[in-house]
């Protein structure tokens, strides 16, 4: 059986290594000759989500950094704690570093007979070749523009500062998020010298971010914060996930704001499902066609719509507070934050995504 994965980013990697380990041969061909290494992004992923990529991807404990408390604050109550969640020094979710995910996931690609990088650009030859399935992870290439362009997009009016802070040691093992008066800010801790930041600012308001870090920063002894990068932020949920044997993947199927750090988190959970079906029609000795990509987008469809909006909703529940500057919305979360089992459910819903 052959498949092939269109792009060389975080997915396609992370797609082709579950691939392989079932004994499927991959091509991976990418548009991009060069892919730009973004030495400051960092990934969260979910406790659940990170033993399902141990046991079934690659184990990448020793790239992955623990966290067993995080804490909210609203700059509406005047930096209050309005919610905090823990579970007896237990780890809630890890994070890692992209870049460094991304050369490990490489690394090992390249030592698997199952595994071909091909140097071409993506053409239309591609269609006539025999391969199974198509799977395809990039924005920019002639299928995306011809099968897949509609969708559900939702234009924040924001962008995503993001960069990494390196400070004296310390334990850092506590995640603190602050929605401040010009939108989320995310201290995300990445070792115990080094945190990464995630701040997503309303409008296109140029910002001195560095000294914004400075301002909020009330954990950190900070030695030298590193350039920043900038993106627009968006909302999109793909109409049609598959065309024939074609199949969109990861960002292209879904997008969602970065305030929760669930957006790779979805894209496990859409591979989890994906490597379910492929190893039920394996055991049963069933080809690999079009009716994979049928399968996967009844299963996932409309859980990602569900909880891509979910995530909008918590969005739009604190920027309506910041717009109105009313404090009756952080006071109500409050509340409910200090009711032992709405705040395990809390848990257990970032951990797993939305239960059905």
């Amino acid at each position: 059986m052959n498949v092939c994965i269109l792009g060389r980013g975080l997915t396609s990697l992370t797609l082709a290594k579950s691939l392989i380990n079932k004994g499927i041969c991959v091509d991976i061909i990418s548009n991009n000759r060069e892919n730009k290494i973004n030495y400051d992004r960092t990934i969260g992923i979910s406790k659940v989500n990170l033993e399902f990529f141990n046991k079934e991807i690659l184990d990448i404990n020793k790239l992955s950094w623990d966290i067993n408390k995080i804490e909210i604050y609203s700059e509406n109550l005047d930096n209050e704690r309005i919610l905090n969640f823990q579970n007896n020094g237990q780890k809630l979710f890890s994070v890692i570093k992209n870049y460094e995910l991304i050369y490990h996931l490489t690394k090992k690609l390249k030592k698997e007979k199952l595994c071909k990088f091909k140097k071409n650009l993506i053409n239309k030859d591609i269609l006539t070749h025999n391969y199974d399935l198509i799977i395809n992870c990039e924005f920019s290439n002639f299928i995306t523009k011809k099968f897949f362009t509609k969708k559900l997009v939702k234009n924040y009016n924001s962008y995503a500062y993001t960069t990494i802070i390196k400070h004296s040691k310390t334990s850092n093992k506590k995640a603190i998020q602050i929605f401040t008066s010009r939108g989320p800010l995310a201290f995300l801790p990445i070792s115990k010298s080094e945190t990464s930041v995630v701040y997503s600012v309303n409008g296109n308001q140029k910002i001195n971010f560095k000294d914004l870090v400075r301002f909020y920063n009330k954990s950190y002894n900070i030695l030298h914060i590193n350039n920043f990068s900038r993106f627009e932020l968006q909302m999109s949920n793909l109409r049609n996930y598959y065309h024939g044997n074609i199949l969109a993947f990861g960002d292209l199927l879904h997008k969602i704001h970065p305030l929760a750090g669930q957006g790779f988190n979805m894209t496990l959970r859409d591979i989890k499902i994906f490597s379910e079906i492929i190893q039920k029609r394996l055991n049963l000795g069933l080809p690999l066609d079009l009716s994979v990509n049928n399968e996967f987008e009844k299963k996932s469809k409309h859980i990602n719509y569900v909880f891509s909006n979910g995530i909008d909703f918590i969005y739009e529940f604190f920027n309506f507070e910041r717009k109105t500057k009313r404090k009756i919305f952080s006071k109500t979360v409050k509340f409910l934050g200090k009711n032992s089992n709405l705040n395990k459910k809390f848990v257990e819903t970032a951990d797993n995504g939305f239960l059905f």
